[in-house]
């Protein structure tokens, strides 16, 4: 295994069960979306599991809690993240996760519900 790869379980929420073993050269985050066997997920939790080694304990892989999705296809980038939709529109959660409670499907554009969103001052 290479230093910066890291060897991570991808576990389905619902039905709670392992889909298969990944090594990764990047760290996913919740919100994050990875491709596997063909299948696009969702990440929605990351757990670190460690062994202890020497004395000390290391980081042995990660657990990674998906579920299928589809990446969305709008997004807007607030503070150096990205989120999903439009996050000019009040409703807009600015979250990874889920778009707005109005309309968490989408699409931003068309939504009857949208309202541009104006800081308090």
């Amino acid at each position: 295994m290479e230093p910066d790869s890291l060897p991570a379980e991808l576990i389905l929420t619902h039905p709670h069960q392992t889909i298969g073993n990944v090594v990764l050269d990047w760290t996913p985050q919740p919100g994050s979306y990875l491709e596997f066997k063909g299948q696009t997920y969702a990440v929605l939790e990351r757990r670190h599991r460690y062994h202890l080694k020497s004395g000390r304990y290391r980081l042995h892989k990660i657990a990674l809690y998906v579920q299928s999705a589809q990446p969305p296809t709008e997004k807007s980038l607030i503070q150096g993240r990205w989120v999903i939709g439009d996050a000019n529109c009040r409703f807009n959660a600015h979250s990874e996760l889920v778009r707005c409670a109005v309309n968490p499907s989408g699409p931003c554009d068309s939504c009857r519900f949208y309202e541009p969103w104006e800081p308090q001052s």
